[in-house]
């Protein structure tokens, strides 16, 4: 009998709690597993008692979905969806819906796509952001595809995402093939960011200050009642606070090696193709790179000494310009993410809502903050809006940073402690109010060496010029390459 509202193949950690969070809002779920067991297991534990009906083939699966069929595929990212789709594609029929809620980079999103309506069905790529809580209780979900699957979806995805008071579900139609893959890319870069400047501060707060682990504690635990206050601030104070068996911190037990899935260096290279300055989110990949590379930091440690740190006068004072720092470094990061968003709307013609997007992102995910509804705001007051620095609340904040932004990036360089994230956002910042950057250099360089041509600033853009910098070089000029 054809009586679930929507299905969903892999039980992994996030497939169990999304079923568990569909069926508790109401909705019939059907589930199906690779591994049959898998289902068996669900069943008889999670699963037992409630509304959800589990197979053992993709046939009764199939059957047992009302029309027009929704099928959320959480398998691995990569050649696991393909799989799961061309066997769905032998199942399911005309207007029906596959769903792809994994991490699935957008390029690979926007060729499924493509493959399934021109079978006649209906695709949708979502990000779904909150880990297993999230997928529980309520995840941030940013679906994107088949134009004509949202109403169909629409219903089922608004009930189990996360709601926010006065504001309604973290979920909305983000745009065509792609477009809700590349979000959470976006969204999933600048959670690199702001782990790594947090991390950056905590060892800041440990190497340079001093601090205790309940100073440490105490102080992200005032940021999180203030403008600060954040999911990732949140989940910080509690680790800063957890001790292990022994009564000592935790903290300094984890090996300081980091893992990443991917998203982030997606993020990069699209920014390098778009010719975005995502210079913070890159900082934070590389820093997990770097981080991995523990042996080789061990040794190096033992054959470069380190400065010697110079007590700070004043602790307090520099607790409150960390908070300004990481506020102002943490305006750069989402600067550099939406305009990556921006760019890429206009190559793949997509009509991004920001503000939606700002607002999808305020609870449920990983990134979830007060800060977002600002950047809800200043959208919502400039939908064009070209640069989030530019908006009058961003700009107030960031210059009422500038100085204690200064202090901290200085006294950590001083003092030999790293902090890529945090001074990249600074010298992004630095960089983009310049009203002149030594970009002039550059280009002359390009010249002599390969007559790529420049623009004079006496003259129209868009006219280039070559000077024969040697007397013996010629008139010719690779005018082709001036880009």
């Amino acid at each position: 009998m054809a009586d679930a509202d929507i299905g969903l193949i892999g039980l992994a950690v996030m497939g169990e709690n999304l079923v568990l969070n569909m069926e508790s809002k109401g909705f019939n779920v059907s589930v199906y597993n690779r591994t049959t067991s898998k289902v068996d297991d669900f069943l008889k534990g999670r699963g037992a008692g409630k509304k959800i009906s589990g197979h053992r083939n993709l046939a009764s699966f199939a059957l047992s979905l009302k029309r027009p069929r929704k099928v959320f595929i959480m398998v691995k990212a990569g050649q696991a969806v393909d799989d799961t789709i061309n066997q769905l594609l032998g199942v399911l029929e005309k207007t029906d819906v596959i769903i792809d809620g994994g991490n699935s980079n957008f390029g690979d999103t926007i060729r499924r796509c493509a493959l399934v309506e021109s079978k006649g069905l209906l695709y949708v790529g979502s990000g779904v952001s909150g880990g297993e809580e999230g997928a529980l209780n309520g995840p941030s979900l940013m679906p994107g595809g088949s134009p004509a699957a949202w109403p169909l979806v629409k219903p089922i995805f608004q009930k189990i995402s996360a709601q926010v008071s006065g504001e309604g579900p973290c979920c909305d139609w983000v745009g065509e093939n792609g477009a809700g893959h590349f979000v959470k890319m976006v969204h999933n870069g600048i959670e690199y960011g702001d782990m790594q400047l947090i991390c950056e501060v905590y060892q800041i707060m440990k190497d340079y200050l001093k601090l205790s682990y309940a100073e440490m504690r105490d102080a992200f635990d005032k940021w999180n009642k203030g403008r600060l206050s954040s999911y990732l601030i949140e989940i910080t104070r509690d680790i800063l606070g957890f001790n292990d068996t022994d009564g000592k911190p935790i903290l300094e037990k984890i090996l300081d090696t980091a893992g990443q899935k991917g998203t982030g260096k997606w993020a990069g290279i699209a920014a390098l193709d778009a010719g975005v300055p995502l210079t913070l989110i890159a900082e934070a990949v590389f820093s997990r790179c770097l981080s991995a590379a523990k042996d080789e930091r061990v040794k190096a440690s033992k054959v470069f000494s380190a400065p010697k740190i110079t007590p700070c006068a004043d602790r307090k004072a520099f607790i409150d310009d960390l908070e300004k720092a990481l506020y102002a470094s943490k305006i750069v990061s989402y600067t550099q993410g939406f305009l990556l968003m921006r760019e890429a709307a206009k190559e793949y013609k997509w009509n991004l809502n920001y503000g939606g997007i700002a607002l999808m992102w305020r609870g449920g995910c990983i990134i979830r903050s007060s800060f977002l509804g600002k950047i809800k705001e200043a959208f919502t007051k400039n939908p064009n809006l070209e640069n989030l620095l530019l908006d009058p609340f961003f700009t107030s904040m960031v210059a009422d940073a500038g100085d204690a932004w200064r202090r901290v990036a200085a006294s950590a360089a001083l003092n030999g402690i790293p902090a890529p994230a945090l001074t990249s956002a600074l010298s992004y910042f630095d960089a983009y109010r310049s009203e002149r950057l030594p970009a002039a250099l550059l280009q002359a360089q390009r010249d002599y060496f390969g007559a790529h041509t420049y623009e004079r600033t006496d003259k129209k853009r868009g006219e280039f010029f070559h000077t024969n910098w040697t007397g013996h070089g010629g008139s010719t000029s690779a005018s082709t390459y001036s880009m």
